[in-house]
């Protein structure tokens, strides 16, 4: 696997900049924001892309389940609304646990 460079402490990046810190071509990176609807760069005055720390975040996620885990685009797709969906929503487990003891105490004050 190499290791990729570390992100810079800055706001905004270049489709350059960003193709250089993932080590991906920028048409590969247009070819990604079109095919996976999480990555949405902002852009500026004549359609340039700005990209931010959190974007770059998911090139490199892409990148590797595309190149390290061998996944195709769409078995990357899926594995990435699956960690997206986990987030928004807290852990069935923890969830169930607490009920559980929200019931204990009920049944001890009755």
């Amino acid at each position: 696997m190499n290791k990729l460079p570390s992100i810079p402490d800055k706001k905004y990046f270049s489709i350059s900049e960003v193709s250089d810190l993932c080590k991906v071509k920028s048409h590969t990176l247009r070819f990604w924001e079109k095919e996976f609807d999480l990555l949405q760069p902002s852009t500026r005055k004549g359609s340039r892309r700005v990209y931010q720390r959190e974007d770059i975040l998911l090139v490199q996620n892409i990148r590797f389940l595309l190149y390290e885990e061998g996944l195709t685009i769409s078995g990357a797709k899926k594995k990435l609304s699956s960690k997206d969906s986990s987030k928004e929503s807290p852990s069935n487990d923890h969830l169930i646990d607490d009920l559980e003891e929200i019931l204990k105490e009920i049944k001890q004050v009755v």
